[in-house]
């Protein structure tokens, strides 16, 4: 199935940099492209890492379950970025979920080619170790947010991450392009469903965010930006 693929998928894309087409067309032969749907897992925690991914596509995001059975939110996968390296975490199951958010692409590898790649291509290993640093660098933002912030602020800055990652200009203010609820974002902001509600009705009446079914628009980002400083 890889041949079927072209080398143009991979040629821009962080941790591809520089290689030669006649690379990248090896790098494709081992692939497999896989369409997902939402909803659908490309894998579940705890699962063997018997394959590691690139998003072509389409959103993921990687969520883990408490032992109250909770979900738990973890980070946005997006598009071009590699996902299920939990080898280069030392780990041999997935430590999370990859949960699909809308219809997505992906391409899977076997873990077996995972230090092969590693040695042999160089942007290859820096993206990897980019995309660990930066996941540590969030998780550690998210734990003193939680720490130290108050919930407006927390929500702030958690709607502020999805437009960094995700945001998509419109005429309406900046969307944030793909399906989220109320629910994932009181999860990603460690509060309550009603908390995130009743301040997503107060912001949009000060035309601050505007929410519907699976759906925000941020109208005054600059605002987010003002809700999201520590008081005081």
């Amino acid at each position: 199935m890889g041949k079927l693929l072209d080398e143009s998928l991979l040629a821009g894309l962080p941790p591809f940099l520089g290689l030669a087409r006649e690379e990248l067309r090896q790098i494709l032969d081992e692939a497999v492209s896989q369409r997902f749907d939402a909803g659908s897992n490309v894998f579940a925690e705890g699962s063997p890492a018997a394959q590691f991914f690139l998003l072509l596509d389409g959103h993921v995001r990687a969520q883990r379950t408490t032992r109250n059975g909770d979900q738990v939110i973890l980070h946005q996968i997006p598009p071009g970025e590699l996902f299920g390296i939990a080898r280069a975490m030392g780990l041999d199951s997935y430590p999370a979920s990859a949960v699909v958010v809308a219809e997505s692409i992906v391409l899977a590898w076997p873990m077996r080619l995972w230090e092969p790649f590693m040695d042999r291509f160089p942007g290859f290993a820096k993206d990897t170790f980019r995309t660990v640093g930066a996941r540590m660098h969030d998780k550690n933002d998210r734990i003193m947010e939680i720490a130290t912030l108050a919930v407006e602020q927390r929500i702030s800055s958690a709607l502020l991450r999805l437009v960094n990652q995700s945001g998509r200009k419109t005429a309406d203010g900046i969307e944030i392009d793909f399906p989220i609820t109320r629910q994932d974002l009181s999860e990603m902001s460690g509060t309550t469903l009603h908390t995130v509600s009743r301040t997503l009705s107060a912001w949009e009446k000060a035309g601050i965010v505007h929410s519907e079914r699976k759906r925000i628009i941020v109208r005054q980002p600059h605002q987010l930006v003002i809700l999201a400083q520590p008081q005081g």
